[in-house]
């Protein structure tokens, strides 16, 4: 069962990977995270500054740990302890960083990168400012259609991202999103990047196995 599991999760992780690349992404698949991470770590330069987007998988990959051990300059605003300010500082540096790390809400299977943001600073950073953008993602993030992406945002990533950053959101509690209207409110802005804007260099690795949320 196992290798029957494996072996549709590859095909359907190729797939996207195909639709990525018509897209004009620079996309890969790798079999499981540690494949992944080895690659990240060859490919990122020891003197790289790394902007870090909020982002589970990345959290629960130990990435922003892993590289400040090697000796990156790390641009990550969700450490403890941090003053509003510091995390404005940071956010606005991750927007001209060498290489800016995350991962993203969905990924269509036509190819395309759904994301729904609190301040936008994750979006704008994926769209358009750092030298290169390496976007994460386990294969438990593709879905169908672009419907499909919004309805996993609704039922899956807000609710958990609510409850990750204990904000007191309805969704929480219904597990669900409700459209709700409180200034704690994370569902802020939402993006489809359908192609790879031309002054951007995106590479969308999708992962075989499921990571973050």
């Amino acid at each position: 069962m196992n290798e029957q599991i494996n072996s549709m999760q590859q095909d359907l992780g190729l797939k996207t990977i195909a639709a990525l690349d018509k897209n004009r992404f620079s996309a890969c698949y790798y079999q499981n995270a540690q494949q992944a991470l080895a690659e990240l770590f060859n490919i990122i330069p020891l003197d790289a500054s790394v902007g870090i987007g909020g982002s589970w998988t990345l959290i629960e990959l130990e990435v922003v740990e892993k590289l400040e051990a090697r000796g990156n300059t790390v641009y990550c605003h969700h450490k403890p302890g941090l003053s509003p300010e510091e995390i404005l500082d940071l956010r606005r540096k991750q927007l001209t960083c060498d290489i800016f790390l995350t991962s993203t809400n969905a990924i269509t299977e036509d190819g395309r990168l759904v994301n729904t943001d609190a301040t936008g600073n994750r979006v704008a950073a994926m769209i358009f400012g750092p030298k290169k953008v390496i976007v994460l993602a386990g294969i438990n993030k593709v879905v169908g259609t672009l419907e499909e992406a919004q309805q996993r945002i609704r039922v899956t990533a807000a609710p958990f991202n609510n409850k990750r950053l204990n904000r007191p959101n309805p969704c929480v509690k219904t597990g669900y999103c409700v459209d709700c209207q409180r200034p704690t409110r994370l569902c802020n802005v939402t993006t489809v990047i359908h192609k790879r804007p031309p002054a951007s260099d995106i590479h969308v690795w999708v992962i075989g196995e499921e990571v973050g949320y």
